[in-house]
């Protein structure tokens, strides 16, 4: 039994995956003894894994290449989510974007899929991020609701289930980014380069369990559910069933190719605040041969029979 260490770097059900994979005993099945591990963001996550405290992480593609951009050796293995699901919520006086104007909007932290969401967002609606709207950095998705709440922010960019938690409180949800069909590495699996070249077996079956753990959540919602409501600290069934039905069933892929056009996207929104991201080849920083090799093969499609 190998133990290992592996991250997620928000409370969204977008994480999911090493929680049902840890809580099925899955990762066991294939050998792992995985201590699973809450990071506030993708910043101290990848941290952690440049310093070799964790081995794996389920974070954003934006924040994986940032680091490789700065010279870390890490490399995405896998995009389980590859678009963003997220939606621009603000407070209720707020009734359309123009009103953002002068206005701050609440991420999580700088570099992560959660600003860049806001970026997007308010580019859509003609809005220049820094310059119209402050964006400003709230440490983690769950505290951006309370920021809300006291009017420190009067927007932000949430992720299920926080997006449900706010409409609740009467916040108003004024753009679904998903709807805007960007390809975009939203969320996977990040290693390092060295784990790859050195000990291909570990990623491999770690990969392994992750490909069935996202086929256990599609095919079994009551336990995934369960399972989403241990890690999310809620028992809001409404929430929790949400949160399900758009990660999981709408958007978590079951083949979870990293692919260029996803990695493109991230390195075109780094270029407006790292020249480096100008120009660079999307292969640099995804390898797909072990979500092929198991494509291929056949492996993936027998766990959906």
């Amino acid at each position: 039994m190998r133990k290992i260490r592996a991250a997620f770097t928000s409370l969204s059900g977008s994480m999911a995956p090493p929680w049902v994979a840890h809580e099925a005993g899955i990762f066991r099945k294939h050998g792992l003894e995985v201590e699973v591990i809450a990071m506030p963001s993708g910043i101290e996550g990848m941290n952690a894994l440049i310093a070799g405290e964790v081995q794996f992480l389920q974070i954003a593609g934006g924040t994986t290449v940032s680091a490789a951009l700065g010279g870390a050796d890490v490399m995405v293995v896998t995009t389980t989510i590859d678009t963003f699901v997220q939606n621009l919520v603000t407070r209720p006086e707020i009734e359309r974007a123009e009103l953002l104007r002068g206005k701050a909007l609440g991420i999580s932290r700088f570099g992560t899929s959660i600003d860049t969401g806001a970026r997007v967002a308010l580019r859509h609606f003609g809005l220049v991020p820094e310059k119209d709207v402050a964006i400003v950095q709230i440490g983690s998705v769950e505290s951006i609701v309370a920021a809300m709440q006291g009017n420190r922010v009067q927007a932000g960019i949430l992720s299920y289930p926080s997006i449900s938690r706010a409409k609740k409180l009467g916040h108003r949800v004024l753009l679904d980014v998903s709807a805007l069909g960007i390809p975009y590495a939203s969320t996977g699996v990040t290693t390092r380069g060295k784990l790859i070249r050195e000990d291909p077996d570990l990623v491999r079956r770690y990969m392994a369990a992750q490909l069935e753990a996202i086929a256990r959540m599609k095919r079994d919602k009551n336990f995934t559910m369960t399972v989403m409501g241990k890690y999310l600290r809620t028992n809001d069934q409404e929430l929790l069933s949400e949160a399900y039905e758009i990660y999981v069933q709408k958007h978590l892929l079951k083949v979870p190719l990293p692919t260029v056009d996803a990695i493109r996207s991230v390195l075109e929104e780094l270029a407006g605040r790292n020249p480096k991201a100008k120009e660079q080849d999307p292969k640099k920083f995804f390898d797909d041969s072990f979500v092929r090799q198991f494509e291929s093969s056949g492996s993936i499609e027998s766990l959906y029979r």
